[in-house]
């Protein structure tokens, strides 16, 4: 999760887009990104290839300071793990 973050805050397209699941990649565009200033993992964990990760990202867009709660789910193929997806958690 964090190595996502910083990809996200790096405008790294490249590395999100291999670190997510092929079932679920969709295409991506930074280009309205915004800044990113602080991740906080609430809680996270895993049970066999499935894993989960409940965050809270603070970011800045505007001037104005935002925040992205997301629970996402995490998925390991062949020892990697990959996004699969999120619900955001208000």
């Amino acid at each position: 999760m964090r190595s996502r973050y910083s990809a996200f805050a790096l405008g790294m397209a490249d590395y999100l887009l291999r670190t997510w699941h092929t079932s679920t990649r969709p295409r991506l565009d930074l280009r309205d990104n915004p800044e990113w200033v602080r991740l906080e993992v609430l809680t996270s964990g895993h049970q066999g290839d499935q894993g989960h990760v409940h965050f809270r990202a603070f970011y800045r867009s505007g001037g104005e300071l935002g925040m992205l709660a997301e629970e996402s789910y995490f998925v390991r193929d062949n020892g990697v793990w990959y996004y699969v997806s999120g619900k955001h958690s208000g």
